[in-house]
């Protein structure tokens, strides 16, 4: 008796006809959209076109006050998480006695505003990796670096769940997402070595401008950190379209 392959009938859409011996092959499997390679998502970012950072360092420079911060040590480009876990971009220096955390758009080449936290008011800084609740959508692998500056202070319950609050006495970075992209960025984002740095930074200046009542350096801890976002529904939105970055959009840039 002719099988119905035999009878000439059109095979199943998407099945391969049965091989000889009588074997169904299964199949092909559907490779679906391509990746798309990590050099093109780079390219969006406006901070990796030629003379952008180099143009923000020195519009940044300007805030800084020669009597106020000392001289500047260091530059670094991170990105901040914020206490509802929204990712932003930042150029970070260490001056001689300040933490300068800055906010610079780099479509239209703006300074924007800087936040300026003295190294001898620094008491704790935690380096692991990030950690979230349970039932938290929102969530990022790797390690992240919390910078804590009033610990006779906690954050109160109104600030905690006020996402626009600047009255959280820390704050929480990790690594840029163009770490990698040549081997300057490469040191600028690399959150270790900005850890080490930061450290030996607070300790020279609590040998030479001690605060009264203060512990005599900031603790260094190893420990996990954890981001307080238990549904975490915005941030998410936000992160996964790096809306707190300056990145190409089509014909839109924010």
């Amino acid at each position: 008796m002719k099988s119905d392959w035999d009878a000439g009938e059109s095979p199943t859409p998407g099945l391969n006809p049965p091989a000889p011996g009588g074997t169904e092959q299964k199949a092909a499997p559907n490779p679906g959209p391509a990746a798309v390679p990590r050099e093109s998502r780079l390219r969006k970012f406006f901070v990796l076109r030629p003379g952008m950072l180099e143009q923000a360092l020195a519009d940044i420079q300007a805030q800084i006050d020669p009597q106020t911060d000392g001289p500047l040590q260091s530059n670094w480009l991170l990105t901040e998480v914020d206490h509802w876990n929204n990712e932003k971009e930042r150029i970070v220096m260490i001056t001689e006695k300040s933490l300068v955390i800055c906010k610079y758009d780099f479509v239209m080449l703006n300074f924007q505003w800087c936040r300026k936290v003295p190294l001898n008011y620094i008491d704790k800084i935690c380096y692991g990796q990030l950690t979230f609740p349970e039932y938290s959508i929102s969530r990022k692998e790797g390690h992240g670096l919390r910078v804590h500056w009033d610990k006779l202070r906690e954050a109160d319950f109104f600030s905690r769940w006020n996402p626009w609050s600047n009255d959280i006495p820390y704050t929480t970075f990790t690594e840029h997402p163009v770490k990698g992209a040549d081997d300057m960025f490469t040191r600028i984002c690399e959150l270790e070595s900005f850890k080490e740095q930061l450290a030996k930074a607070v300790q020279r200046t609590y040998e030479v401008d001690p605060v009264p009542g203060r512990a005599n350096g900031a603790v260094v801890l190893g420990h996990p950190i954890l981001i307080e976002t238990y549904v975490g529904v915005f941030s998410f939105i936000s992160n996964q379209n790096k809306l707190g970055y300056s990145l190409a959009r089509g014909s839109v840039g924010f």
